[in-house]
């Protein structure tokens, strides 16, 4: 299933990026298997999956900033083979690790960002980015003593120094505080009620929940993708949650049980999941017999279908780590 439903704010419905077959290879190892996407303008979309699974090699692809072996498609209505030097200019990058110039001001840092992409008023677009992203009050500060949370900010004030209609997000908030987190993902939210497409790159839970659309991703190939919200039951997994003692024993003893395809510890409790309802049910009544434990019946989550999906996926790149 691809997210191609319309988001609220584009009337035509029409994808901001649509590709099919993008396959790339370093060597003997192919990074991205065959990759088909339709993104919605204005969207928050995730691409989730563990570290070395092929996540920024396909964003880079899917926005015309690495050439793939085989495939096509749009972005923003160009052409990725072709016209990818005029994606570049509505795209807006933010990298894991922070790329700016630690021994310049958070000023000197934007007004330089702003120089290279030929930003009209500049002085004036660089003052209302720091005052839109909270950085005036900072703004003669040398970035290299800036913490996590701020550095963050700054970059993502120089990525959207010149209005990208587009922006690449590569673990955003890899390294933060919560306040900073959340502080974060209430601009991208913003940014994307203004119309901006969002692509987002994470293994963060905390990150893909913020996101209106999920695509899985291991080792080159997608495993499935839609709203965020309609993933779980695509897969249909069922979950079971239960709290009370001795939980590492229960974990033993329902590993192996009918119907038992994953037990995963979270915090105080175990979440006990497969797909076959009925089987589950009837082991989860025969267990309720034993020990003081409450077992409730809840919605599967997204890192549950994570950990399911990855389960049955293949690490075919042992040895190397592409991204």
């Amino acid at each position: 299933m691809n997210g191609s439903a319309a988001i609220a704010g584009d009337p035509t419905g029409k994808p901001v990026i649509e590709v099919s077959g993008l396959t790339k290879r370093f060597g003997d190892k192919t990074v991205v298997d065959h990759f088909d996407m339709s993104v919605p303008k204005g969207a928050i979309y995730g691409f989730l999956g563990p570290n070395g699974s092929g996540k920024t090699t396909t964003i880079r692809m899917m926005c015309g900033l690495l050439t793939p072996d085989s495939g096509a498609g749009t972005c923003l209505g160009y052409n990725i083979l072709t016209q990818s030097h005029l994606i570049k200019e509505h795209v807006g990058y933010m990298t894991q690790k922070f790329s700016l110039y630690e021994d310049l001001s958070i000023r000197q840092n934007l007004d330089f960002i702003a120089r290279m992409y030929r930003v009209p008023r500049r002085t004036e677009r660089v003052e209302n980015a720091l005052e839109e992203l909270g950085l005036a009050d900072r703004a003669s500060q040398l970035a290299g003593q800036l913490s996590g949370g701020w550095k963050q900010r700054l970059a993502l004030a120089a990525c959207l120094l010149h209005d990208p209609q587009l922006l690449l997000l590569d673990e955003p908030t890899a390294g933060v505080d919560p306040k900073a987190r959340r502080d974060f993902w209430d601009e991208i939210r913003r940014l994307s009620d203004r119309g901006v497409t969002v692509l987002v790159s994470t293994h963060y839970m905390d990150e893909a929940i913020q996101c209106d659309f999920i695509a899985y991703i291991a080792y080159g190939r997608k495993l499935i993708d839609g709203e965020a919200a309609g993933i779980p039951g695509q897969v249909g997994l069922v979950t079971w949650r239960v709290e009370g003692p001795k939980l590492a024993a229960l974990a033993e003893e329902l590993t192996g049980q009918p119907g038992v395809e994953q037990v995963a510890r979270f915090g105080a409790a175990l979440h006990v999941s497969g797909t076959d309802a009925a089987a589950l049910a009837a082991t989860v009544s025969k267990l309720k017999k034993t020990g003081k434990r409450t077992w409730k019946q809840q919605p599967a989550g997204l890192e549950e279908v994570f950990i399911h999906l990855m389960a049955g996926s293949q690490d075919n790149f042992a040895g190397r780590s592409p991204t």
